[in-house]
């Protein structure tokens, strides 16, 4: 197989990457990974979520792909940095959650952070609400059960939006009026998610400027 794009996640969350990456760079080829053996990642502890990204990406090279892209909060936090020491001629795309955007769009000075409980209690994310929003309150909320609920399909009906209510209501109920996606599984949730939230609230999904990035590098490479 010839050079091509590697692109992983725990599960379909990160085919939400792969669809924006795909719509840009439309004749690159892309390899794609969903570690369904081991999903969910959020709960794991950073050390196995390290190890099963580091076999991922061995793969992939193996593979023939010459960009990563970790299509994962999760796995971005826990193991971003350790891939890029232990692959230092690999270029790696990562996620982090999208705070920044979101602290400039409040006009009730409160976000909500959707997320796992690798992402939302790592420092990644301590970095950076400390960089980029110290001038907001924000809400941080662990949605457990959205991940699977992601990889069996259930984005729609009654048993569906009461899954998502459990979480998003706490989150709305403070106040908040931007939503940030900080995991790419809740970018399937997203109709949903808008529909339960109402205009008022404003969604933040990173999966396209992730894409983006991924495009550019990788048509640097095919240039040079």
């Amino acid at each position: 197989m010839g050079p091509s794009v590697g692109i992983f996640d725990s599960g379909v969350g990160g085919l939400a990457v792969w669809r924006e990456f795909a719509r840009l760079a439309p004749d690159a080829p892309t390899l794609y990974v969903a570690d369904q053996a081991h999903v969910p990642y959020g709960p794991r502890p950073p050390e196995e979520i390290r190890r099963f990204a580091e076999a991922i990406t061995r793969f992939l090279l193996d593979q023939g792909a010459r960009l990563i892209v970790v299509a994962s909060h999760t796995i971005s936090a826990a193991a971003l940095w350790p891939l890029r020491e232990t692959f230092p001629d690999v270029p790696f795309v990562g996620i982090e959650p999208a705070v920044k955007p979101a602290a400039a769009q409040t006009r009730t000075g409160v976000i909500g952070v959707l997320g796992t409980f690798g992402t939302l209690n790592g420092p990644l994310m301590a970095r950076v609400v400390e960089r980029f929003a110290q001038h907001v309150r924000v809400v941080p909320r662990v949605c457990s059960g959205w991940v699977e609920q992601v990889e069996a399909g259930l984005l729609e009906g009654e048993e569906a939006e009461a899954r998502v209510r459990a979480h998003l209501d706490v989150v709305l109920q403070a106040g908040a009026d931007v939503l940030v996606l900080a995991c790419t599984h809740y970018t399937f949730l997203a109709p949903l998610i808008r529909h339960l939230a109402g205009p008022e609230v404003s969604l933040v999904d990173p999966a396209p400027a992730v894409a983006r990035r991924a495009a550019e590098i990788w048509r640097a490479q095919t240039r040079g």
